[in-house]
């Protein structure tokens, strides 16, 4: 048994950083409302906003005391709670998963973070020690793997899976959609300061001005969109830096991070699919992302439940990447299509919105209008690509389908870890033979599967008699 030890202080910072940082928002809010009453409300509601501030940093201070954890045996202890003292014990063979974190002010300490996750953790990670020296963490993690089983032997059979290079890191940035998540981040700033910047005011007498300086305006535009996709560029490269992949002989374990490493551990036994995505830029360069639809994580943290497993890889390459660790998995790329009949239903779906835009664009817009056709035949063209992206593929004991909505998703699901499969006929699709498939796997806190519409309904059938085990053979693709 060894002595209860206390978190690193920058534990207490972090949190009560979080905390303030929550009140930033309702503090501006409420001195700005006070202000515009009267200088004495706003003296109020400064003081209140100092008293929160203070509490806050107090209550941080204590609950960081009061925190401990120790090694008792085969199991770690935690106690916690400022007023009511609470234990928890976690014995170290029902930890499912250790995700290590070093961020960047802990690095300056030589620390990490440690989420580690149980059979029943649910919707939150069992324990987090946000701030413990790297070698405690090594520690816990050596811990759980010699109750696993024998930690030398363990070491011994590490295999290297992958490692992302630089040219591939490179390649992985300029194909992802970062920009467009910057771009919405800055945009969601600036409606947050709606309340506090006049921007009536402020623009107010622009109009006459831009209208004579469209060319300084267009390069300025430009300008701030190279330089969102030059910060996107940066902060995929910095998040996946010396991405790694090893396999033990019971988990996948994925390291990555230049500024802020992570290490996570995903069982192989919680594994519940495999998903292949492509976007329409790597697809045309024949290039996919790899994810593991796993058992862990939750509500509160997708990532750990849907797993990056391949960042960037020729998608060719992923069954002779994949087979010698998963070999249940059959990455197949033989799928059935979807029959002909279906392709004007998927047209069709398309037309609906974009039909009605045309007709008004062309009543109001005159011969404007004329160039609302250009996303007729785009919307056409998406549809066409739904169309011939669909597909499924059956084995004995795996069920493989194929969609795209903006990106192509391929998933191969097992048989014995699909959770539900829903088989559905609407009016106009059974004048057709027609049906749409659903099936569902469990992935952390909710379902995750893959969906396919306008399927044959003899196909449907079939893949309904695989699952309720009326066939002991599937019938796959033809």
């Amino acid at each position: 048994m060894s002595e209860p030890k206390r978190l690193h202080p920058v534990a207490s910072i972090v949190t009560t950083g979080k905390r303030i940082r929550n009140l930033i928002l309702p503090m501006i809010f409420l001195n700005i409302s006070g202000g515009r009453d009267s200088k004495t409300s706003l003296l109020i509601s400064l003081i209140l906003s100092l008293i929160a501030v203070l509490i806050t940093l107090f209550t941080g201070i204590l609950s960081w005391m009061r925190y401990t954890y120790r090694f008792e045996e085969d199991e770690l202890l935690i106690e916690y709670g400022v007023f009511l003292r609470k234990k928890r014990y976690i014995p170290f063979e029902r930890i499912q998963s250790i995700n290590i974190t070093e961020g960047l002010l802990q690095r300056l300490f030589g620390l990490a973070k440690v989420e580690i996750e149980t059979a029943g953790s649910g919707d939150e990670a069992e324990a987090v020690l946000s701030a413990i020296p790297k070698g405690e963490a090594a520690q816990i993690q050596a811990h759980v793997n010699a109750a696993k089983q024998d930690a030398l032997k363990m070491t011994a059979e590490i295999k290297p899976m992958f490692k992302l290079t630089t040219q591939k890191l490179l390649l992985l940035s300029l194909t992802s959609g970062g920009m467009g998540v910057v771009i919405s981040a800055v945009f969601a700033i600036f409606t947050q300061l709606d309340d506090l910047v006049p921007y009536k005011k402020v623009f107010g007498g622009v109009e006459t001005w831009a209208v004579h300086n469209i060319m300084l305006i267009t390069f300025v535009v430009f300008l701030g969109f190279f330089l969102l996709w030059i910060i996107s560029l940066m902060i995929t490269m910095l998040k996946y830096a010396g991405f790694t992949v090893v396999q033990t002989e019971t988990d996948f374990v994925i390291s990555q991070g230049l500024l802020e490493k992570k290490q996570m551990t995903i069982p192989l036994n919680r594994i519940q699919a495999i998903r292949i995505s492509e976007n329409l830029i790597r697809q045309m360069l024949g290039l996919g992302t790899v994810y593991l639809e796993s058992a862990g994580g939750s509500s509160a943290n997708i990532e750990d439940a849907n797993v990056m497993l391949l960042p960037i890889v020729k998608v060719k390459d992923i069954p002779a990447i994949i087979g010698p660790y998963l070999p249940e998995y059959e990455i197949t790329e033989v799928f059935k299509p979807l029959p002909r009949r279906a392709m004007w239903r998927y047209i069709f779906r398309g037309w609906y919105v974009a039909i009605p835009i045309v007709l008004l664009s062309l009543i109001f817009l005159k011969s404007w209008g004329l160039l609302s056709l250009v996303l007729l035949v785009l919307v056409t063209i998406r549809a066409y690509l739904n169309y011939k992206s669909a597909g499924w593929g059956l084995s004995r004991d795996q069920l493989s389908l194929k969609f795209r909505s903006f990106k192509r998703t391929t998933i191969y699901m097992r048989k014995n870890k699909i959770q539900s499969l829903e088989a559905g006929v609407s009016y106009f699709q059974d004048k057709k033979e027609l049906g749409t498939l659903e099936v569902f796997v469990k992935s952390g806190a909710v379902n995750t599967g893959g969906r396919v519409v306008d399927m044959d309904q003899a196909d449907l059938q079939s893949i309904y008699r695989w699952y309720s085990r009326e066939d002991e053979v599937g019938s796959g693709p033809e």
